[in-house]
């Protein structure tokens, strides 16, 4: 997929935060891209604002409003994509529920039983089920569909919660498995690990807590590492693995908005 422009990507989650990074570098090489969330309107975190923000950076962006707690939510999005675009070439799942408060330490029998249908429900069986729509909208595309999963070092050590880990350590098995049962289909899959990001959500922590930011991967410089590797044409050489964001960012020599690349530890590939 040497050329992204005029290929047709839906990005879950991408009203703020990684998802809208990803749609905005999607939108730089020419993308049509629907952007999915909860929020709409003018306001600086919606999807409507994403959308804008697509086409102003040379791509096509259509905002779909979609709770992915819902399934027939999820059956309408890919339905109206169907009629508008008739495939999809790129499929991003990354919508994820901050439980409220944050689930941050502590043992998970103090955290509400909520947290789970937030991390391992959004966070994972979505994923699952706009994939299962998406399929065969990708089988129309002619070649090089890629699905990426956005997950998390998470999946491999301890961060935050029980429940955070148990859900993106699923997502990536379900990469894995996806990836053997899609790969005679000519669609490949992969698990992204950004490392520590500055999205909307830790500034804000950030301000309060008097965190330092300084190495921290924008979600911009996120988004510009997933185009790199969908253009290289290497994509399904890789379908089923982990591709940490640090690793892309120094293979395809990927710059973030404000011409720099964070340095941050990853392990080889």
């Amino acid at each position: 997929m040497s050329n992204l422009a005029g290929k047709v990507a839906v990005v879950t989650g991408a009203s703020r935060g990684i998802g809208k990074g990803i749609a905005l570098a999607l939108g730089e090489q020419g993308c049509i891209v629907y952007v999915t969330g909860r929020s709409t309107g003018d306001g600086e975190r919606t999807i409507d604002t994403t959308a804008r923000q697509i086409t102003e950076a040379g791509g096509e962006g259509r905002a779909i409003q979609c709770d992915h707690g819902d399934d027939e939510q999820i059956a309408a999005l890919f339905e109206q994509v169907k009629q508008e675009a008739g495939h999809i070439d790129i499929l991003v799942n990354n919508v994820y529920k901050i439980p409220t408060p944050p689930a941050w330490g502590g043992g998970f029998w103090e955290h509400p039983l909520g947290i789970w249908d937030d991390q391992a429900g959004i966070g994972l069986r979505s994923h699952y089920v706009a994939s299962w729509y998406a399929a065969p909208l990708m089988f129309e595309a002619e070649k090089d569909q890629v699905i990426v999963n956005v997950s998390s070092p998470g999946g491999q050590t301890y961060i935050y919660s029980a429940s955070y880990g148990t859900g993106k350590a699923g997502l990536d098995r379900l990469t894995a498995d996806m990836a053997i049962e899609l790969k005679p289909k000519g669609v490949a899959t992969i698990s992204l690990y950004p490392g520590a990001v500055s999205t909307e959500f830790i500034q804000d922590a950030a301000k309060a807590q008097g965190m330092d930011l300084s190495e921290a991967q924008t979600p911009l410089f996120v988004g510009r590492c997933v185009c790199e590797l969908l253009k290289s044409g290497d994509v399904m050489n890789r379908t089923g693995t982990i591709q940490w964001v640090q690793n892309l960012g120094e293979e395809f020599d990927v710059l973030d908005e404000n011409g720099r690349r964070p340095v941050q530890e990853a392990p080889a590939s």
